[in-house]
């Protein structure tokens, strides 16, 4: 067994959070799975199914090594906020976000040489202001809410939206750093 890390994304932010605690994928490999959530899937229920779902996937083609899988939620009470497909959508969502509090929920999952799944889900608890019209204008105009789980990045621009936030900051842009190093490193991974 060769025990390589392997990355189950294409996310340039789970590289680049991996990167800051020294920790360099052998490879990335996207997952090519359906990551519509199920009727009345709650959203951390979502986050662990596909995390491991991912993993599971990437790990096909890997067997003899560690395939690393995270998939990141937000939720507003019991709604899932996907990926916008367009500014309407994004807008609709941070109106539902603002003034209030939500949570983003992490799946964490690995796939050890031989098969075994090992996963973790983390819940950050994130509380925006209030926004006004303006501020959702110009952040729909911005565009950084493409691709973003919520429609918005907390490492970016939306950052100012933030009143409080509880919990891991990086599991908020990605992947919660601390739980996924304790968990490799619980299984022996070497980076």
């Amino acid at each position: 067994m060769s025990g390589r890390l392997i990355l189950a994304s294409a996310s340039p932010r789970r590289v680049e959070l991996l990167a800051q605690v020294n920790v360099t994928p052998a490879e990335t490999a996207a997952a090519d799975i359906d990551e519509a959530p199920g009727r009345r899937e709650l959203p951390r229920d979502l986050a662990r199914r596909l995390a491991e779902a991912k993993a599971r996937c990437v790990a096909a083609r890997f067997p003899d090594d560690y395939v690393l899988g995270a998939d990141t939620v937000v939720g507003c009470g019991r709604r899932v906020l996907g990926k916008a497909i367009n500014g309407d959508q994004a807008q609709t969502y941070l109106r539902l976000l603002s003034g209030r509090a939500h949570r983003v929920y992490s799946g964490v999952s690995v796939v050890a040489p031989g098969g075994r799944v090992y996963l973790r889900v983390v819940a950050t608890r994130v509380t925006f202001k209030r926004l006004t019209a303006a501020e959702l204008d110009g952040y729909i105009a911005s565009e950084e809410w493409r691709g973003k789980a919520g429609a918005y990045a907390i490492q970016g621009q939306a950052g100012c939206f933030v009143t409080k936030i509880n919990g891991s900051y990086s599991n908020v842009v990605g992947l919660p750093l601390s739980e996924t190093l304790a968990l490799l490193t619980g299984l022996g991974v070497t980076f």
